[in-house]
């Protein structure tokens, strides 16, 4: 018997030996033999700090940053990236920094950011906090052959002759707004409007026609829970992560669970009525669900359940539709208001291409594409604005970029930001709103260097950018149509990160209804 528990006893000690080494090796051995690799590559940064890195000095600048507006203008890196734009005036491009035990690098040298982007199977995104996997997973969280069989599955959704037949549905969902607006002013021949929720409200009624066939009422609680989720995550993200923690029954934890669970079973709702109408053959298949269904089953009758996607991943890629269709455009728009509203010379130019495209009816899909003035200013705004302010990927096993050589457990940070804004890249007017850098399109502006990259680039850049861009020509063509207008002298800028970048006190614009 003593035999027994003498041996249970070092069985004890070695397992608890053996944890505690991993633990040590996690928060100090590791972090600090690849710190000493990066230092050889001839990168620097602050020295790692237990466990927190540069946590702490990360969230108490962006808090402090957060706390008042700037003058109105386009160099917006100190308020929204503050610890970074830190971190590279110290530095200098070549720096790391500390998310937590794992050092990230910057990579800003344009041939290297291309190496890593067209490289996907190499340079992988990285593992999704657990926290963020309740607010999204689908096609944007997926590696390798899985990914692989989800875009493929989601494809034939974005066909670009798809998204002709989505047009009547951007439409009614613009109108919708327009209609709101007319409330507003028609009392008067202007009036002072936060623009932002309406153009929220206007994408996400976009993306529940195009994507379910609803309207945005029917979708109004998913978008909701949908916001406060990505609230939640956006404030886990910025702590350290704690193994094990998310179970631990917090109020926030308890929280992100139960909106997780109430999206879901809405979500699924959804699929299961749109699965019914298609077995009695009820429904067409036009809209994005309605697509997906109809490429997943074929891909199960043809090579089998493996093939396709289960239940559980048609709701994740659902609610990525409602989440990602919902938030890109609406800061894309938001943004070109506000720009546009200080650049009144743009946008009257803007305002004359359109009546001269389509005067005011109703644009059709030829008649958006030949819209040049409107997609340069999109493409500046998006240069100045992007909705999604840096690109990040994994080293999982030591590997050469350029004349680099990185060591496994390293994460590559590409900020977008900061290479839209670079001057050297873009010239000394990099701050300012100039539409005709892209007169001749992206590539002549660029001088077809990758130091513009709003939607990603290579084999993952966003499935969904045609959509986004098709649904901004339709809402801004209509608006110009309708409205002139300008910034409200009670107008705060305060462009900061929730998820995409949006403006923290709303859009309060000077609406002037035009004469028919």
């Amino acid at each position: 018997m003593e035999t027994l528990q003498n041996s249970v006893g070092v069985f004890c000690a070695v397992v608890l030996l053996i944890y505690a080494w991993k633990i040590l090796n996690w928060v100090w051995f590791k972090p600090k033999k690849l710190e000493k690799s990066l230092r050889e590559q001839g990168f620097n940064g602050n020295s790692y700090r237990l466990l927190f890195g540069d946590l702490k000095g990360l969230e108490m600048m962006t808090k402090e940053a957060k706390l008042k507006p700037i003058n109105f203008s386009n160099d917006i890196v100190p308020r929204v990236m503050p610890f970074l734009r830190q971190t590279v005036q110290i530095y200098g491009q070549n720096a790391f920094l500390w998310f937590g035990p794992r050092p990230q690098a910057l990579i800003m040298d344009p041939e290297n950011i291309r190496e890593v982007l067209s490289k996907s199977d190499i340079f992988q995104k990285p593992p999704p906090h657990p926290i963020a996997k309740l607010l999204i997973q689908g096609l944007v969280s997926y590696e390798t052959d899985k990914w692989a069989k989800h875009r493929r599955l989601i494809n034939p959704a974005f066909h670009m002759e798809k998204l002709k037949h989505m047009l009547p549905s951007f439409y009614m969902s613009c109108r919708a707004m327009l209609s709101k607006w007319e409330k507003i002013v028609s009392c008067e021949e202007s009036s002072e409007v936060d623009v932002w929720p309406y153009l929220q409200t206007l994408t996400s009624d976009a993306i529940s026609r195009t994507a379910f066939g609803s309207n945005y009422e029917e979708g109004r609680k998913i978008f909701e829970l949908q916001t406060e989720q990505a609230e939640l995550v956006m404030q886990a993200r910025n702590s350290v992560y704690i193994p094990g923690w998310r179970f631990f029954p917090t109020k926030i934890n308890r929280r992100m669970k139960e909106i997780a669970k109430e999206v879901e079973s809405s979500v699924l709702g959804i699929i299961k009525k749109r699965i019914m109408a298609m077995e009695v053959g009820e429904t067409s298949c036009d809209d994005l669900l309605g697509i997906l269904l109809e490429s997943n089953f074929k891909e199960i009758q043809q090579y089998g359940s493996k093939f396709g996607m289960s239940l559980k991943e048609v709701i994740e890629e659902c609610k990525l539709f409602y989440f990602a269709g919902q938030e890109t455009t609406s800061s894309l728009l938001v943004w070109t208001m506000i720009l546009l509203s200080k650049h009144l010379d743009w946008q009257t130019r803007a305002r004359e291409e359109v009546l001269q495209v389509f005067g005011s009816g109703i644009p059709d899909f030829d008649e958006l594409n030949r819209l040049k003035i409107v997609t340069m200013i999109f493409h500046e705004v998006l240069r100045l604005y992007p909705a999604g302010v840096l690109l990040s990927r994994m080293i999982y096993k030591e590997t050469t970029i350029g004349k680099l050589l990185l060591p496994a457990g390293v994460q590559l940070l590409m900020p977008a930001l900061l290479l839209h804004h670079d001057s050297k890249i873009w010239g000394d007017d990099a701050m300012e709103f100039k539409p005709e850098r892209f007169s001749e399109g992206v590539s002549k502006a660029t001088n077809s260097q990758l130091s513009y990259f709003p939607f990603g680039w290579g084999p993952r850049m966003c499935i969904g950018q045609s959509f986004a861009m098709l649904e901004a020509k339709m809402a801004l063509g209509l608006i110009l149509q309708n409205y002139s207008f300008e910034l409200s002298p009670s107008y705060a800028h305060a462009p900061c990160t929730v998820v995409t970048l949006q403006p923290q006190y709303g859009a309060q614009l000077i609406l002037h209804k035009l004469s028919a």
